[in-house]
């Protein structure tokens, strides 16, 4: 038997011992870049993952892009193939959101826009238990608001991931105006569970970690667009004389461009500050399709395994 071979077979008998420590199983609505971290991050936990998207097109192609990304994962040597079967055999998808009615938490991960959520957690409110908890992933839009169109806002909750989900080891647990302590501790724990430290945050537009963050990339952008400094120049600053592990903009292109504007948009719109109306730059980029690492191309280029050229 080769090594590789054992820390396969390693690889599966850890995974099956997992204890979902009464996480049995949850849904997330939503597979885009977000989703689909959050949904391995929940699967690699050892818990069962409703996966729910709104055609059967957008589902496979998510999924498919999901599974891409588990591939450059074991190119890259983090990853073996017996995790990447494991990780996808516990994940399910479905167009059909009434099935997630009995899954005792479901996490929302579609694009941020205020309406688009509100109209979905209405129409999980009068589907699910009354016990379901509803988790929102949303990074700048007031929870409490969301959770005044459903009747239950005791059971709701932020969840806010950072990207790549996978790979950082934090959350912010963000609490609505009636977000109730059983709440609380009960996602408190699945984050926990999930691997991440979970750091409690009270609802307001950004709450941490966006709210420092975007000015920062939208800085960044300017300086781009005013032709101070390259790109490279840019992030090469930043990474060696702040040590970031990723510059500004490659940053932002992790993101994905698309949501980034949709951020700076929202708190823009929220708290009227200068420093978050979004640099043109990033508004014509976006218009162009130019939509970071996952088209490929941003601020940078970037090949089929998602590395920079």
């Amino acid at each position: 038997m080769t090594t590789n071979q054992f820390s396969e077979i390693l690889g599966d008998i850890q995974l099956s011992k997992k204890d979902s420590d009464g996480f049995h199983s949850i849904a997330v609505v939503g597979l885009g870049v977000m989703g689909q971290g959050i949904a391995q991050s929940i699967s690699t936990a050892g818990i069962e993952v409703i996966a729910v998207e709104k055609s059967e097109k957008r589902l496979h192609h998510q999924l498919k892009s999901m599974e891409e990304s588990l591939d450059n994962d074991i190119h890259r040597w983090t990853m073996t193939k017996s995790e990447k079967r494991a990780i996808l055999s516990r994940i399910k998808g479905t167009t059909d959101l009434a099935s997630v009615a009995s899954i005792p938490i479901i996490i929302e991960a579609v694009d941020e826009n205020f309406e688009l959520k509100r109209k979905l957690f209405h129409e999980l409110d009068q589907l699910c238990t009354p016990e379901t908890i509803l988790v929102s992933n949303t990074s700048t839009l007031n929870l409490s608001k969301l959770a005044a169109s459903t009747k239950r806002a005791d059971k709701v909750i932020g969840m806010h991931f950072l990207n790549p989900v996978p790979k950082v080891p934090l959350v912010e647990l963000v609490r609505g105006m009636k977000t109730s302590d059983e709440t609380f501790t009960a996602i408190r724990k699945l984050a926990q569970r999930l691997g991440k430290t979970p750091i409690e945050v009270f609802e307001y537009p950004g709450f941490v970690t966006t709210r420092i963050i975007i000015p920062l990339l939208n800085e960044a952008m300017y300086i781009l667009m005013e032709g101070v400094a390259s790109a490279e120049s840019i992030d090469t600053a930043m990474r060696l004389g702040y040590e970031f592990r990723y510059g500004p903009l490659e940053l932002a292109d992790m993101m994905g461009l698309d949501e980034v504007l949709a951020w700076m948009d929202s708190l823009f719109h929220e708290l009227g500050e200068a420093k978050y109306r979004p640099c043109p730059l990033l508004r014509q980029m976006v218009r162009k399709g130019k939509l970071g690492k996952k088209m490929g191309e941003g601020f940078f280029k970037y090949d089929d395994h998602g590395k920079k050229i």
